[in-house]
């Protein structure tokens, strides 16, 4: 298996055999199609009459009315559709929905996202706050400072302010009501076998870059946070040294707390063991990436 040693020592150690062989086996999957209606052009209803006329198969998830999977055609099909065209879908991983969906962003707050790049939660976001939040997106790279651009003109996402920096600069008079942090990680939960340059890229060098980078953006984040207010750490990894051994640092050295999570239709999720209450961390399958979320609220 086209997968770095060490990779599958860490797992080994962290879940045992048993579910690490369940992640190999999850790696393996070629992951279904997915998207999200975009409610600030489009509509549920709409988009399943749509999909019907073009005989494409689709089911749906009980944590979201707005999240389709796709049954019997490839990307390169929907994005045919002028439903993808005009942005009243957005292609997006299951996994990459509940972020925003669990922070749940409120109308007039003001709201971070700190490593926006290339849109799909911001502007999941805006939807979600009916365009009347005031979003500001982050993102350091110019290349993916313009991609972001271009989701949030497509998207329709009026709310959103693009800032092109690295958040760990962000001047600390700044404050917000809500942040997300879906932080730069490895992608330990998204590896893709018939990547040749796995052994290349996914290095221990790759693993301690990103938890540097993933400290210095959460103390940032909690930092700016307004008290008594609610933020979301995310990776797209199933390592517990970028999930769980990251917020319990911050944990003990800030005045902040865990905020369990529960939402309705949680319990269709393919979930890993974490050993940090009240948070979650999913295992890659057919439909989801692995995925770890952590609710965080800043005491008063």
């Amino acid at each position: 298996m086209n997968i770095p040693d060490f990779l599958i020592d860490m797992l080994n150690v962290q879940y045992g055999k048993e579910i690490t062989e369940k992640i190999l086996q999850g790696y393996s999957k070629k992951r279904k199609v997915t998207f999200r209606v975009n409610t600030l052009k489009s509509n549920v209803e709409k988009i399943e009459n749509r999909l019907e006329e073009e005989k494409i198969d689709y089911k749906k998830v009980a944590w979201s009315k707005e999240a389709f999977i796709i049954n019997n055609v490839r990307e390169n099909e929907i994005k045919k559709l002028d439903i993808y065209e005009n942005g009243e879908i957005y292609l997006q991983s299951l996994s990459s929905m509940l972020p925003p969906i669990i922070l749940s962003p409120k109308e007039n707050a003001d709201i971070l996202d700190m490593a926006a790049a290339p849109g799909g939660k911001t502007t999941q976001m805006a939807a979600l706050s009916n365009n009347k939040s005031h979003i500001t997106a982050c993102e350091m790279n110019n290349i993916r400072t313009e991609k972001l651009k271009y989701n949030i003109e497509k998207q329709g996402a009026s709310c959103v302010y693009i800032m092109q920096k690295d958040s760990r600069k962000i001047d600390d008079f700044f404050s917000f009501d809500q942040i997300l942090l879906d932080a730069p990680c490895t992608g330990s939960g998204t590896l893709n076998l018939e990547d040749a340059n796995i052994n290349k890229h996914f290095t221990i060098k790759l693993i301690d870059k990103s938890i540097s980078s993933q400290l210095a953006l959460l103390k940032k984040a909690v930092k700016i946070l307004k008290e008594g207010s609610e933020m979301v750490y995310s990776t797209c990894s199933i390592l517990n040294k970028e999930n769980e051994e990251i917020v319990k640092k911050i944990l003990q050295e800030n005045r902040i707390e865990i905020v369990p999570i529960n939402f309705v239709g949680k319990e269709e999720l393919p979930l890993l063991p974490t050993n940090l209450e009240g948070t979650i961390c999913i295992c890659p399958n057919e439909l989801y990436e692995g995925f770890f979320i952590a609710k965080i609220r800043k005491i008063k």
